[in-house]
């Protein structure tokens, strides 16, 4: 069996150093071959190299459709028959070398009647290989994503004689990626290995490779090197998996940090809005997570007008919205349109609100608290009116729904995205409240609404802005919610608290605070989940963190002091 392994490898290299000829080049010259040992060995030499026509070609071969027409000068060329047969019983002819029609010496094609040429020779041996090289094509395939998961696949079933076509592919892959996965193949199907040599120097080169795919392999090694009395290989497979469990531990401990982070940067794109309304104007908004959902859907309406249109039934009246039908890159562009319409779109919604319910409720925390939470309740009725009690979908663009895999650390695009988008806001809001002539307005009217009215200042028209503002914000945010998640009736419902538990640790009216305590409740949460491995533990020790810390510092992270606040 050994032998008949390293003959198969030293037929595949052989084939490689002739890879100058195409797949179609070596299946015809193979054809062509009065010799079984040399079709044999141009057939193994395709092992690795990943090309369409080789499978059609080989199931062609097994079917005796290709046929060794004889040109004048008695020259034998590989064909196929295609099209009808004539009167006559000729059918038209592809060579199966270059793929091109066959022609005569006038240049004009030949048509060629099966019955009068003899049909390319294979027998059970040589289908077996044929096997093999289909089996084993995408191992060589153009696509990266596909040739890695199919090399991964034959190097996870450890199968000795599947080895050589990994041999082979490993003499001419170019990808860093797919080499490490050529490396890790190769490796754990050594493993299998009855050499105790080859063992050990796969052993050596899977704790080189640290690979966190290896663990159960290296595991098993471990228990049969320990039941087989074999102290070497037993040590060389506890060195292996100390190495891969240390790798984890890195993976795991940054991985951590950036989903810390960037549930935090949710927590904080939420809570924003609501730092503004509660935290700058005192007002309890309870339908602030109702702003999230006017957000969401209206990038929903968005993403269905830039496709193929929207039909909405409110209030029992049926209304279609037309689609632009939009494809290629202007339809992935559609959530760059979305994110000012759900601004737009909350911030309207906010100074309804404001304007017809909160007005009448300033420094009535009590009364607002139930006002806006009734108001909670119609739009959520209203959401289910329009658009359904179902939750609707919203799809990512492409530019959202990848992720960057960096020594085993994934980051999502939409979470590095969301990253991205909160310090854009947070930069954002800083330079409105700091740098613009409204921003100068909402400072002065929140800090003291009499002595800013004194001024001059028109602070009813101050407060509808502000509270836009705060709304606007929190549509921002239901606009990306919407990649991460279904949009429902009750999306905001799932943020109300976590809004008002960010604003209230950060310390109510900071924003400063509020960035910090984001980020910080973020990464408390996901390192408890990681140590305990349990996210419902979890987020119960983290409210309760929440609730001593708040007991300690009631006013939170950054206490507001104003010599008057009202």
């Amino acid at each position: 069996m050994k032998l008949f392994h390293a003959l198969i490898l030293f037929l595949a290299v052989c084939g490689l150093a002739r890879a100058e000829s195409t797949p179609r080049e070596v299946i015809a010259k193979a054809a062509a071959a009065e010799d079984a040992s040399e079709r044999m060995t141009l057939i193994q030499s395709l092992l690795g190299r990943g090309d369409a026509d080789v499978p059609v070609l080989m199931d062609a071969w097994r079917r005796d459709q290709i046929f060794l027409y004889a040109d004048a000068a008695g020259t034998v060329v590989p064909v196929t028959l295609t099209g009808e047969a004539d009167e006559n019983d000729a059918q038209s002819a592809v060579r199966v070398d270059n793929a091109q029609p066959l022609t005569g010496a006038d240049g004009k094609p030949v048509r060629v009647v099966a019955d009068d040429w003899d049909t390319a020779e294979h027998d059970a041996r040589l289908r077996r290989a044929m096997k093999a090289v289909v089996d084993l094509i995408d191992v060589g395939s153009p696509d990266l994503a596909t040739r890695i998961k199919a090399i991964n696949t034959v190097g996870y079933s450890q199968d000795a004689e599947k080895l050589p076509a990994l041999i082979a592919r490993a003499e001419i892959e170019t990808d860093p990626k797919a080499q490490v996965a050529l490396r890790e193949g190769i490796a754990l199907t050594r493993l299998k290995s009855s050499d105790r040599a080859e063992r050990l120097a796969a052993l050596g080169e899977l704790r080189e490779l640290h690979t966190l795919s290896s663990t159960d392999f290296l595991r098993n090694a471990l228990r049969d090197a320990e039941q087989a009395g074999d102290k070497e290989v037993a040590a060389a497979a506890a060195k292996a998996m100390s190495a891969v469990e240390s790798h984890r531990k890195t993976v795991n401990f940054f991985g951590t940090i950036f989903r810390g982070v960037s549930l935090g940067s949710i927590l904080l794109v939420v809570a924003l809005g609501l730092a503004i309304t509660f935290g700058l104007m005192g007002v309890i908004n309870m339908a602030h997570g109702e702003m999230i959902a006017v957000g969401a859907y209206a990038t929903y309406i968005v993403q269905n007008l830039f496709t193929t249109g929207l039909a909405i039934s409110p209030f029992g009246m049926s209304i279609k919205l037309p689609g632009m039908g939009a494809e290629g890159w202007l339809r992935e562009s559609y959530f760059l349109f979305a994110l000012p319409i759900s601004f737009l779109a909350a911030a309207f919604v906010g100074i309804l609100l404001e304007r017809g319910i909160v007005r009448f409720l300033y420094r009535r925390p009590l009364e607002s608290l139930l006002a806006t939470w009734g108001v909670s309740l119609i739009l959520q009725q209203l959401f289910r009116l329009i658009f359904g009690a179902n939750n609707v979908q919203v799809g990512s663009p492409s530019y959202l729904s990848g992720n960057w895999t960096i020594n085993d650390i994934i980051f999502g695009w939409n979470r590095v995205f969301v990253i991205g988008f909160a310090g854009l806001i947070v930069f954002g809001t800083w330079l409105v409240l700091t740098r613009t002539p409204l921003g100068l307005l909402m400072r002065a009217v929140m800090q003291n609404r009499q002595m800013a009215a004194c001024m001059g200042v028109r602070t009813q028209r101050v407060n509808m802005m502000t509270f836009a503002f705060g709304s606007g914000l929190a549509g921002l945010a239901g606009a990306f919610l919407s990649q991460i998640g279904n949009v429902g009736p009750s999306l905001g419902q799932n943020y109300i608290v976590d809004c008002f538990m960010t604003v209230v640790v950060g310390g109510v009216g900071n924003i400063a605070g509020t960035v910090f305590s984001a980020l910080g409740i973020g990464l408390v949460d996901q390192s408890i989940q990681q140590i305990l491995l349990n996210p419902v533990i979890g987020k119960i020790l983290v409210l309760l963190a929440i609730i001593l810390f708040l007991q300690w510092r009631p006013a939170g992270l950054f206490a507001t002091r104003s010599r008057s606040l009202d």
